[in-house]
C-alpha cells in the first residue's frame, strides 16, 4: 500500500502545487495589469505562464523523485529527463521575460516620441527586434550546451573538443562565410541606422516598405502586396534608395508633353486649384514650368510636395489625371498633335505655286493624336 500511495502523493502533490502556484501567479499578474494600464509589462508576462508552470513542475518532481521510489531501475534516465525538461522550460521562460521587458521599454519610448520623431522610433524598433532575436539565440545556445553537459560522455569529450576547436572553427568559418557575413550585416543595419522597419525603399527597381528585419534576411512588402526577401548583406554592399531617411517629406514630379500653344498661365492656376482640393498635398510648395521642347511638342513639368512617399504618389496621380481632363475639356488645342505631309515633290523649274500660295513640298495637314 505504501508503494502505491508514496508515488501518488509525490507526483500528484507536485502537479497540484504547480497548478495552484501558476493560478495564483496568473491572478496577481492579471490584477496588476488591470491597475496599471499605462504599461503592458504585466500582460506580456502572462504569456510566460506555460513555461513558468513547466519549470515549477519539473523542479518539484526533480527534487522529490527520490522520495517517490518509482521506477528505481530507471532512476537515472528519469532524473536526466526531468533535468532536460527543467533546463528547456527555464530557457523558454527567460526568453519570454526578456521579450516582455524589451517590448515594454519600446512601447513606452514609442508612445513618448511617436509624434515628435517617428524616424527615431522606427530605428529603435529595428534595434529592439534584432536585440530580442540575439538574446533568444544566446539563451537557446546556452540551454542546449547545458543539456549536453548533463550527459557524462559529453563532459568526457570536452577536452578533445577544445583541442580541436581551432581547426573546427576555421572550417566552420569558411563553410558559413555567407551566413556570418549576413549576421554581421544584420547587426550593422540594426545599429548603423541604414534601414529600419517601416522605411520606404527602392531595391532592384521595386518600391516597397520594409516589413521585417532579422539577423540574416530582410523582407520588403511592395505596393501590390508582394513580399521580396533579400539577404541583409545586400543593403551593406549595394546602393539602394531609402525614401524615409531623414525627414519623410518628398517632392514629386509630373510631366506632360503638350503643344506649343498650351496655356501655361491657366495651367498654373489650375494646378493651384487641384492641389488645394487634394488632401494629400502638404501645402509646402508647387511649381509649373517648361523644361524642354521639340519641333512638335514641349515638355511641361509640375513640382508638388507631400509629407511622405504614400501621399506623394497620391498627389502625382491626382494632378496628372485632373490636368489632362481639364485640358481635354477646356483647351483641346493644347494636346499634342501629329503632322502628316504629302510626298515631297521636286520643285518646278518655273517656280509655279499652287493657288493657295503654298508650295507642294511644304503642304501639310494635322490632326489631334489619338489618346
Amino acid at each position: 500500500m505504501d508503494d502505491v500511495l508514496r508515488p501518488l502523493i509525490v507526483v500528484g502533490g507536485s502537479v497540484v502545487l504547480t497548478l495552484l502556484l501558476g493560478w495564483a501567479t496568473d491572478l496577481l499578474l492579471r490584477k496588476a495589469d488591470e491597475r496599471h494600464h499605462e504599461t503592458p509589462l504585466w500582460g506580456l508576462l502572462r504569456r510566460g505562464r506555460i513555461p513558468y508552470q513547466l519549470v515549477l513542475c519539473a523542479a518539484l518532481l526533480r527534487g522529490s523523485y527520490d522520495e517517490a521510489q518509482l521506477l528505481r531501475s530507471h532512476g537515472s534516465g528519469v532524473g536526466r529527463t526531468l533535468t532536460l525538461v527543467l533546463i528547456g522550460s527555464a530557457a523558454w521562460l527567460v526568453i519570454r521575460i526578456a521579450a516582455a521587458v524589451v517590448e515594454t521599454s519600446y512601447t513606452r519610448y514609442a508612445s513618448a516620441r511617436h509624434q515628435r520623431d517617428p524616424a527615431r522610433v522606427r530605428r529603435v524598433r529595428t534595434q529592439v527586434t534584432l536585440i530580442r532575436r540575439v538574446v533568444s539565440a544566446i539563451v537557446g545556445v546556452v540551454a542546449v550546451a547545458a543539456m549536453l553537459l548533463t550527459f557524462p560522455a559529453m563532459r568526457a569529450a570536452g577536452a578533445s573538443l577544445l583541442a580541436s576547436a581551432g581547426i573546427l572553427g576555421i572550417v566552420a568559418g569558411v563553410a558559413a562565410q555567407s551566413t556570418l557575413s549576413n549576421l554581421f550585416a544584420g547587426l550593422q543595419i540594426a545599429f548603423g541606422d541604414m534601414v529600419r522597419i517601416g522605411d520606404t525603399v527602392v531595391v532592384d527597381g521595386e518600391w516597397g516598405t520594409v516589413e521585417e528585419i532579422t539577423l540574416t534576411f530582410l523582407t520588403v512588402r511592395t505596393w501590390d502586396e508582394r513580399r521580396i526577401t533579400m539577404p541583409v548583406s545586400y543593403f551593406t554592399s549595394k546602393p539602394f534608395e531609402n525614401w524615409s531617411r531623414g525627414t519623410p517629406q518628398m517632392t514629386g514630379i509630373v510631366f506632360w508633353h503638350l503643344d506649343h500653344s498650351a496655356p501655361l498661365e491657366a495651367m498654373r492656376d489650375k494646378l493651384r486649384d487641384i492641389l488645394r482640393e487634394c488632401p494629400a498635398w502638404d501645402g509646402r510648395a508647387y511649381n509649373l514650368s517648361v523644361t524642354d521642347s521639340t519641333p512638335s511638342t514641349m515638355e511641361v513639368r509640375a513640382l508638388v510636395t507631400a509629407k511622405d512617399a504614400d501621399d506623394i504618389w497620391t498627389v502625382r496621380v491626382e494632378v496628372r489625371e485632373q490636368m489632362i481632363r481639364w485640358l481635354t475639356d477646356a483647351h483641346p488645342y493644347a494636346l499634342p498633335r501629329v503632322n502628316t505631309a504629302d510626298a515631297v515633290l521636286p520643285p518646278s523649274r518655273d517656280g509655279r505655286r499652287f493657288p493657295d500660295g503654298i508650295p507642294a513640298a511644304r503642304r501639310v495637314h494635322s490632326h489631334p493624336r489619338e489618346r
